[in-house]
């Protein structure tokens, strides 16, 4: 058969849809259209006419008839099939059989006509095959637009967080008056010149150091940097550990209450955290004397922790360095306990000998004959630890807001020492408050703060150590959610390095006679927060 168009029309000759099925002109098939209603006779009982050249097959629908177009040589048997399943069709897709409903889902109903005739000839399938075809229901398409909602989700909620801090970090500096410092300053470098140049580890990132209004302060004196005062009461960058002090004098005497072991930074609850890092590891590595031979091991740390538990990101990096002050000691070896941190990723300077440090955990120049240069801080051995298991968490902090039903919350907080071997000292755990509610402080160990200008509680502990491993705080907030309180930022300094990177011995090169030295090692938080 070949079935030419098919159409819904009224009892008068009105067309309301018509799909054709064959190349034919628009002028054509409006003809044939139209001698339909002409053709049709009263008293007949049978449900086709012919003329010379096509055939009509109809059936009555109330005031509707559905028809079909085909050539005279068709099987009149098939027509009248395919015309019965064309009836069956309508009302699938319009909920009554008059004008209004059949223009409404006219696309529908073209779609379902496709399905069942393609290029005039009737194709095999049944009413159920029609509609599961029509809906193009896609398992793939459903996966592809859950992901995609989860990750508009996502994204609105970022979007949403970044405003926030944008808009405390406007609302801080207009307070300050002035724009806030640029964050802790950090030091890199490598070997230059004749093999060797400064070296250090960055104590800063692009995401916290904006915040930030006080710089850390560079374990080594002899390279400091300086730089321009912002503002009249704004800190130096490089600045001593006096500067903090006039500041936290200046806050008491505008009547804020100031923790004695960890000063408030000018800046958000990352700031806050990072400047009480900065202030401790001063303190550090001004108790120092430093021989002609010194050492010196810096220990980062980046975590990310889950609040329902659960390690985003860990990583731990650091770097050792070298600096030789006396010509006579130039020449000499570095013998390293090979006890570090099982998986520490290690890799030393170009310019060391790597089997010799593979072979004895030494570290040793490939041209033996050639001293380290003189007072220069040379980077010899970096190293790096990523883990996503919870055991490597030094310390695990757990907030926990509930709901007191009386439209605010009341939050424990507790703390645990997970790496007993170290010895955290200056701890400082920032929480962040809704604005302009005043914590209710019940129970706490070591001592707190508020901050009202900055919305934040910080909890300060002086030392967390296998003797001291745990403690907790519980306070009361009104007019809050459980989601006020992240994220969590912890900030905390340690003489004890994590990655268990120590020095053994110092020897000469020809003799192996042992050189007097002095090391420091300090581990420090970039970024440790509870999200």
């Amino acid at each position: 058969m070949v079935l030419i168009a098919a159409a819904v029309c009224t009892k008068n000759g009105k067309v309301i849809l018509s799909r054709q099925f064959v190349e034919m002109t628009k002028a054509r098939i409006e003809g044939l259209l139209a001698a339909f209603p002409k053709l049709m006779t009263a008293g007949k009982q049978h449900t086709y006419v012919e003329t010379d050249s096509v055939r009509y097959v109809y059936q009555p629908m109330e005031k509707l008839y559905m028809l079909l177009i085909t050539t005279k040589a068709s099987n009149i048997l098939e027509d009248l099939e395919t015309l019965r399943l064309f009836s069956k069709v309508i009302p699938e897709y319009s909920h009554s059989l008059d004008e209004k409903e059949i223009v409404e889902n006219a696309f529908n109903l073209i779609f379902a006509f496709d399905e069942i005739v393609a290029l005039g000839y009737r194709e095999s399938v049944n009413l159920a095959q029609i509609k599961t075809f029509v809906e193009m229901d896609s398992h793939e398409e459903k996966v592809y637009q859950a992901v995609r909602q989860t990750q508009e989700r996502e994204a609105r909620q970022k979007m949403r967080e970044k405003a926030k801090e944008l808009q405390r970090q406007r609302m801080e500096a207009s307070k300050r008056g002035g724009p806030s410092l640029s964050g802790m300053a950090g030091r890199s470098g490598g070997f230059s010149g004749d093999g060797f140049g400064s070296s250090g580890v960055s104590s800063s990132s692009g995401a916290s150091s904006a915040n930030i209004g006080i710089t850390s302060i560079d374990v080594d004196t002899k390279s400091k940097a300086a730089a321009k005062p912002a503002s009249r009461n704004a800190l130096k960058l490089g600045g001593k550990s006096k500067d903090v002090d006039s500041f936290v004098d200046q806050l008491k005497n505008e009547g804020e209450k100031i923790a004695n072991l960890a000063p408030a930074a000018p800046a958000g609850s990352s700031s806050a955290a990072s400047s009480a890092s900065a202030a401790a590891k001063a303190a550090i590595a001004s108790d120092i004397h430093k021989e002609s031979v010194h050492l010196k091991i810096e220990d980062k740390l980046v975590v990310r922790l889950g609040r329902d538990g659960g390690v985003q990101q860990f990583e731990n990096s650091g770097l050792l360095t070298l600096r030789i002050t006396d010509e006579a000691y130039g020449r000499i070896l570095l013998k390293l306990s090979p006890n570090h941190t099982q998986g520490l990723q290690l890799q030393t300077h170009p310019n060391v000998d790597k089997e010799l440090f593979k072979s004895r955990t030494t570290i040793g120049l490939k041209n033996l004959g050639k001293p380290f240069p003189l007072n220069t801080d040379v980077g010899v051995l970096k190293w790096r630890f990523v883990s996503q298991d919870e055991s490597a968490i030094p310390l695990t902090i757990n907030c926990w807001p509930s709901d007191n039903g009386e439209g605010g919350c009341d939050v424990n907080i507790e703390y645990e020492l997970e790496a007993q071997q170290l010895e955290l000292q200056d701890v400082a755990i920032v929480i962040p408050l809704p604005m302009n509610v005043q914590p209710s402080v019940a129970e706490y160990d070591g001592t707190y703060n508020y901050d009202s200008r900055k919305h934040v509680l910080q909890w300060h502990i002086p030392i967390i150590d296998a003797a001291n491993k745990s403690g907790s705080m519980e306070f009361s907030c009104s007019a809050s959610i459980p989601g006020d309180f992240f994220p969590l930022q912890v900030s905390f300094v340690s003489k004890t390095p994590y990655a268990g990177v120590v020095a053994q011995d110092v020897v000469q090169v020809d003799s192996e006679a042992a050189v007097k030295y002095s090391s420091e090692s300090i581990l420090f938080v970039e970024k440790y927060e509870i999200v």
